[in-house]
């Protein structure tokens, strides 16, 4: 089964550090990551797409994909 997350943050080491755990604990960069002001909080935002290959499981929309 193929997991997928979205993983986002205020543009700042907060960010690169959410990235280098997922990456950390073997999810692989999707695509390029994408960047947007958000105008109610004043701040750059940052995205990536990550995903992981889980052998074994069946996917549920309870499941705690973070934790995978």
């Amino acid at each position: 089964m193929k997991l997928y997350r979205l993983l986002t943050e205020v543009d700042d080491a907060v960010f690169c550090h959410k990235v280098t755990a997922a990456l950390n604990k073997g999810w692989e960069l999707y695509g390029s990551p994408t960047y947007a002001w958000d105008a109610k909080e004043g701040v750059m935002r940052c995205g990536q797409a990550v995903v992981k290959e889980v052998p074994g499981k069946e996917y549920t929309p309870d499941m705690k994909l973070g934790q995978q």
